[in-house]
């Protein structure tokens, strides 16, 4: 069976909890479910987890769990992906992980954005390593001068996506000073990493060349003395088409560990591919109900400024959720499973503009507001996994990626975390 782990919503019960694979709506029980939820199914980030560890092997896996696990819920999330076998955790802001040891999250962290008030000294508190590009492996250097606890550096070098990271030029003084402050026991550098730009287009060729400054740079750091147990390099779909860059017996994409965020979520980074090619499940099912069917005449104009009028008389169905549930105002037809009593499950498209708590569906034909049929609260899916709609079909309606839908669905959407229970 199924429980419910955690809910940040009024019910815990399992009997809001829905199938083993997230396919349909969770029931109705005793108490009533959350209005809008998002179902995150904790076993299938734990599988997430151990086929990643199975495609990146010996490499080990840097688990991804910034911007809130990307909207699934960094502490339940953490938890997961540790006990499933993730040797890391990755977060961009040291706030991010301060959170999870605040919340008993023991693992190994990796923090690498920072401002100039950034906690370092926390940071080392709490033994979170530090990702450097330049002016911060000094303000790493000063707390660790200031805590007596020398900083675990990962060097960041900029090998062609032009964000975060040194770059090649600068590359050698940086190696240069991180050596010496090694050596005064300030720092100590344990790894080397980069980012890649376009990975997730396998094609193209600017990928095999990042991957020749990386394997350069990290000869540099080597030659001055530094010597880091772990380099990394891959991202999700850097780590799923590794393969593509193998040389000989040393698989340069996956290096000695890979940060894998989306695929984590069993979400495909790379389009026209579904995550069911790498054995991967979507962990996330965000559901409502209806909340009135009522029908209109032909020339029925629908949300704001009457982008879609009815061709004939119809039933229109109100979806309770918007763009401040973090569905994209721009999102076009964008697809809703609904699952009525008296009926068979189908999937329409929205229809008008999504305003910021509601949408609209043409159900298709008059009469469906009769109460025998079912579709007045009828539980409805946005997208989840099986036979429900996916997340990257709203990406495609809204002109986005799948990443976004995902992570911005807002915290007035309850989280329910749903885990199988094998005992």
């Amino acid at each position: 069976m199924q429980t419910a782990e955690e809910s940040s919503g009024p019910d815990e019960s399992a009997s809001h909890t829905n199938s083993k694979s997230c396919d349909r709506p969770a029931p109705g029980g005793s108490q009533a479910p959350p209005e809008r939820a998002a179902l995150i199914d904790l076993t299938a980030i734990a599988a997430n987890v151990e086929r990643i560890k199975e495609i990146a092997a010996p490499a080990k896996l840097i688990a991804i769990v910034k911007a809130d696990a990307y909207g699934h819920g960094a502490i339940p999330v953490a938890r997961t992906a540790l006990e499933a076998g993730a040797d890391a955790l990755g977060l961009v802001h040291v706030r991010e992980a301060l959170d999870l040891r605040a919340e008993g999250i023991d693992g190994r962290m990796l923090a690498w954005l920072h401002t100039h008030v950034t906690d370092f000294d926390a940071a080392l508190e709490n033994d979170i390593e530090l990702g450097v590009s330049g002016w911060d492996l000094e303000a790493a250097g000063d707390a660790a001068s200031r805590t007596g606890i020398p900083a675990k550096i990962h060097l960041k070098i900029d090998t062609g996506l032009g964000r975060n990271g040194c770059t090649v030029d600068d590359w050698p003084e940086l190696v240069g000073r991180a050596s010496e402050l090694e050596s005064e026991g300030l720092i100590r550098v344990v790894g080397i990493f980069s980012h890649l730009a376009v990975a997730d287009e396998p094609e193209r060729p600017e990928t095999d060349g990042q991957l020749d400054r990386f394997d350069e740079a990290v000869r540099i750091a080597r030659d001055a003395g530094l010597n880091p147990e772990l380099t990394h390099v891959a991202n999700s779909p850097g780590t799923l088409t590794a393969e593509r860059y193998s040389t000989g017996d040393r698989n340069r994409m996956t290096a000695d560990a890979v940060r894998v965020g989306i695929a984590l979520y069993g979400l495909s980074p790379i389009p026209d591919t579904p995550p069911e090619a790498w054995g991967l499940r979507p962990a996330m099912t965000l559901q409502t109900f209806i909340s009135s069917v009522k029908e209109v005449p032909a020339g029925q104009g629908v949300s704001y400024g009457l982008r879609y009028n009815t061709t004939e008389p119809t039933t229109l169905a109100l979806i309770p959720v918007g763009y401040a549930d973090g569905i994209p105002r721009i999102a076009t037809g964008g697809p809703v499973r609904i699952y009525p009593t008296g009926a068979e499950p189908r999937t329409f498209p929205e229809v008008g503009r999504i305003a910021m708590d509601q949408m609209v569906v043409d159900l298709g034909r008059p009469g469906l507001s009769d109460p025998d049929l079912g579709y007045l609260h009828a539980p409805v899916v946005l997208f989840g996994s099986g036979e429900n709609p996916s997340v990257d079909a709203w990406a495609t309606a809204a002109g986005t990626i799948n990443y976004e839908i995902v992570t911005r669905i807002s915290p007035r959407v309850d989280r329910i975390y749903l885990r199988e229970d094998n005992a």
